[in-house]
């Protein structure tokens, strides 16, 4: 099966309904169309298409799409079979992206883009994705919440909550929070056992929340976050024991990380502990262990140092996820 984004043609009659869609512009037809018939001179697979592969150029706005539609419009024409001579217009590009449903799009392209991970790695073998590697390659979610500015004349800029895959980069989902909401209200009625179960979700300090560790617990899935003065007596818990408290050799695990590039060397060092297990058990549900991390960042061109210490707490027992562990999960984040 070969994955393309380009219109294929139909290859036999008799191919069964249920099997998998290879090409992005075909798996787009099922996204449904909310346009009026009248005036509509391109379908909204075409449309999205057009996005897609602009992007996938360089393209950083709706104007350099459209241009970039315009330049390739004779291999595009060849490709899709486009009927008009012109190529869609701006206004085209931002009225379709108004209108249609985000959530059916992201379902869509997660599928697409999850079947063209598994063509490509396992070929006839997608039994392979079960392995435990492909599942750990699976298994870490992160949440996280961006302020999207410039992208709109409204007085209030568009802030954007995400969950994506770490390890693939694949979207899974992305919700505008709405006036009068904040990301806490926003992610809760996402956390489901769809997209919970069997994974390690990781968050901002935001979502360091007594609620959100008992939904995840709850649903079956695990938790790394961090603690700061949006929860002042848990943070200062943590910090106390790591100040304070002699570490037990037997309990203690500890774990570092050099990395150089984009002209910066990070030092990273985190000590892990399951010592306040039982004094958050009844009210940081799930808790297996709290963090120290540590990074050292060294501007190489100015010699300039930053440091910094975060202290944090995870669902998942040193016995599964050692130092080492906490520490990449943090720093994939």
């Amino acid at each position: 099966m070969d994955y393309t984004t380009l219109k294929l043609e139909t290859r036999t009659r008799e191919l069964p309904e249920q099997e998998a869609l290879t090409s992005l512009y075909e798996a787009l037809q099922r996204l449904p169309d909310p346009r009026r018939a009248q005036g509509k001179r391109y379908s909204l697979a075409f449309v999205i298409t057009m996005v897609l592969l602009a992007k996938l150029s360089g393209a950083k706005n709706l104007s350099a799409v459209t241009d970039w539609a315009r330049h390739q419009k004779e291999v595009l024409h060849r490709s899709f079979g486009v009927s008009h001579s012109r190529m869609p217009c701006q206004n085209t590009y931002r009225s379709v992206l108004t209108c249609i449903d985000a959530q059916c799009l992201d379902e869509i392209l997660a599928d697409f883009f999850g079947r063209w991970e598994a063509q490509s790695r396992c070929g006839n073998e997608p039994s392979r994705l079960q392995t435990p590697q492909g599942q750990a390659d699976h298994r870490h979610l992160a949440i996280d919440g961006k302020t999207i500015r410039a992208t709109t004349d409204e007085p209030f800029p568009v802030h954007q909550l995400s969950c994506y895959e770490v390890t693939t980069g694949r979207v899974l989902w992305h919700r505008n929070v709405q006036q009068k909401q904040n990301e806490i209200s926003a992610l809760a009625p996402l956390l489901t056992t769809a997209t919970v179960k069997g994974r390690i979700l990781s968050a901002d300090a935001m979502h360091t929340q007594r609620d959100f560790c008992a939904r995840v617990t709850r649903l079956g899935g695990d938790y790394l976050l961090v603690a700061k003065d949006n929860q002042p007596s848990l943070h200062e818990d943590i910090a106390d024991l790591f100040e304070d408290a002699k570490p037990d050799q037997r309990r203690w695990q500890r774990a570092k990380s050099w990395d150089k590039g984009h002209g910066r060397l990070e030092h990273r060092e985190i000590v892990c502990s399951p010592d306040l297990n039982e004094w958050f058990a009844k009210t940081w549900e799930g808790i297996e262990q709290v963090f120290r991390l540590e990074r050292t960042v060294t501007t190489l061109k100015t010699g300039v140092v930053h440091h910094e210490i975060v202290y944090g707490l995870s669902s998942l027992r040193l016995q599964e996820a050692s130092a080492s562990k906490i520490l990449a999960l943090a720093r994939a984040h």
